[in-house]
């Protein structure tokens, strides 16, 4: 017989060693499988020591066979459990002793059977070396966890692990888009040698804009894919729900996809990072431009009913003030509505001149031709996350979305005005030969390039020190860096107290073709950069 010990229970246990094929009676070996129904129900789950890793063996220990015959004697004043006085009713060759009251137990089983101190002795002996050697086996476990957190706190070897969830399905996969740009642009990066050295394994896994998916697949990414940080994950909702869960594992959540101000916290959130201008600061944009092109016309709204939507209304509220008495109606929708007709025509009948809409791209092309249809043509403002040709106008109808404005803080590639640009010239290249299932009017596909790029900065400004530290530390220390997709005049700065990346941005107006600037560069940035709160 051996001597065995579950690390699970603390419990020494006496079997008899491994043999292949049935014991003499015709059962199968206990050495191999214990089917006892009461060590099954102490949580010996059926599975043998040769099979369980948190079973070992103390193999320097073992019962004569002179002695066995009186140890099962013995054995029936043992249950499974160690109590007294109860039949065991596990298999003959297989004792089973409680760590609790474990010596005396043992001199009590040594003593019945007629057995020397020395036999105590060597059983007693056998639990202070297993323990032993559970004790080195669990410190080698443990001095590895930390080698391998500390491998995935930087650059595993030769390549730079980055994660990134996206609406690849669901009510808001137009802007899947931006996920597919980055995966070109690091493909594009990996043919070109990588960043200092290293090639760039983009994950990016889909989510349905579901913030319960979002999360189970971040802390996949986190804990199973091993990412250096999280990048350019998508949309407002799924990036709340993982921001807690990132900040305290100390993973870089950078150039978040969305205009929300939670990302620019960096004493309460150190590790979280916007990228794009705030919905807030862009809806003052449009209140500024109301006040100075159409004063005195009455607003009417359409926004969606969510973070994004109630942000970008409230910056407009605050951009008009006093005269926000001008909104004369305003309905919210849900992001997964198909039918906008009621909607329009309430707002219609409102006696509305202007209407500004806050939602996503599929419901802006429908807002776009059903105001048509219903032969409305207020001034139509839309906001920077639906202005695709691609994904709003061009469903909407060109000649419906004539006129429309927005804003803008990257380049157009369909503006003629850029054909002779070598930056939209190489964009252009990049998208014939790295992404070329792509739309070229898609401005999704100019965003997921410019905020691939910014990360690249980033990574570049790390060196040899790509440690999720120095990554925040070199987010944190952009200056004037300008993306060559972006408008002149929009620069990135960023600092310890500063989380807000692009400030600035471009009102543009639709001609049936592209989008033409209106004015200069508006610096977003109305009000001072805040403490964090």
């Amino acid at each position: 017989m051996r001597v065995y010990y579950c690390a699970a229970k603390q419990d020494l246990i006496l079997r008899s060693p491994p043999k292949a094929g049935v014991s003499k009676d015709g059962h199968e070996d206990t050495a191999t499988k214990c089917d006892s129904p009461a060590l099954a129900g102490e949580g010996w789950g059926g599975v043998s020591p040769q099979n369980d890793p948190l079973y070992v063996e103390a193999a320097p220990t073992r019962i004569a066979p002179s002695m066995q015959s009186d140890l099962r004697a013995s054995s029936a004043r043992l249950d499974p459990a160690g109590g007294e006085g109860k039949k065991s009713i596990g298999p003959p060759s297989t004792f089973h002793f409680s760590g609790i009251g474990l010596g005396d137990k043992l001199r009590s089983l040594g003593r019945s059977a007629g057995q020397p101190p020395a036999f105590v002795a060597i059983l007693m002996q056998t639990k202070r070396q297993t323990a032993l050697s559970i004790s080195l086996v669990l410190a080698a476990v443990l001095a590895a966890a930390p080698l391998r957190a500390q491998q995935a706190q930087t650059a595993a070897g030769n390549e730079i692990r980055i994660g990134n969830v996206m609406p690849y399905t669901g009510p808001l996969a137009a802007f899947a888009t931006i996920g597919r740009a980055e995966a070109a642009y690091f493909d594009m990066v990996n043919e070109h040698g990588g960043i200092n050295g290293r090639k760039v394994r983009f994950v990016s896994v889909d989510d349905s804009s579901n913030p319960k998916i979002a999360m189970e697949q971040t802390r996949d990414l986190v804990e199973k894919k091993d990412v250096l940080l999280m990048f350019g994950s998508f949309g407002t909702p799924s990036n709340l729900a993982v921001r807690k869960y990132l900040n305290e594992n100390k993973v870089p959540q950078l150039f978040v996809a969305s205009g929300d101000e939670a990302w620019a916290h960096p004493v309460t959130f150190p590790w979280t990072m916007g990228w794009q201008p705030t919905f807030r600061a862009e809806g003052r944009i449009y209140a500024n431009y109301i006040q100075a092109a159409y004063p005195s016309r009455k607003i009417a709204v359409l926004w969606q009913n969510d973070q994004f939507g109630r942000d970008l209304f409230k910056g407009l509220q605050e951009g008009l003030g006093d005269t926000a008495g001008m909104i004369v109606a305003d309905l919210a929708f849900d992001a997964s509505e198909t039918a906008i007709q009621n909607q329009i025509g309430i707002l219609k009948n409102s006696g509305a001149d202007i209407l500004v809409f806050d939602g996503a791209p599929a419901i802006a092309a429908r807002a776009i031709r059903v105001a048509a249809d219903l032969d409305w043509h207020p001034v139509f403002i839309l906001d920077n996350a639906s202005a695709s040709i691609a994904s709003a106008l061009r469903p909407a109808g060109l000649q419906n979305s004539l006129g429309v404005i927005s804003t803008s803080f990257l380049k157009d590639a369909g503006d003629a005005s850029w054909k002779d640009d070598p930056q939209i010239k190489a964009w252009l290249a990049f998208m014939d030969k790295y992404y070329p299932d792509g739309d070229k009017d898609d401005i999704y596909a100019v965003f997921g390039y410019a905020a691939a790029d910014t990360l690249m900065q980033v990574l570049r400004q790390c060196g040899d020190d790509l440690s999720r530290e120095n990554i925040m530390r070199q987010a944190a220390s952009l200056k004037d860096y300008q993306s060559p997709i972006a408008l002149p005049g929009i620069v990135i700065n960023t600092g310890p107290k500063d989380f807000r990346p692009i400030k600035q941005m471009r009102l543009v107006q639709f001609d049936g073709n592209a989008w033409q600037p209106i004015g200069d560069v508006i610096d977003s940035a109305f009000t001072a950069v805040r403490e964090d709160n």
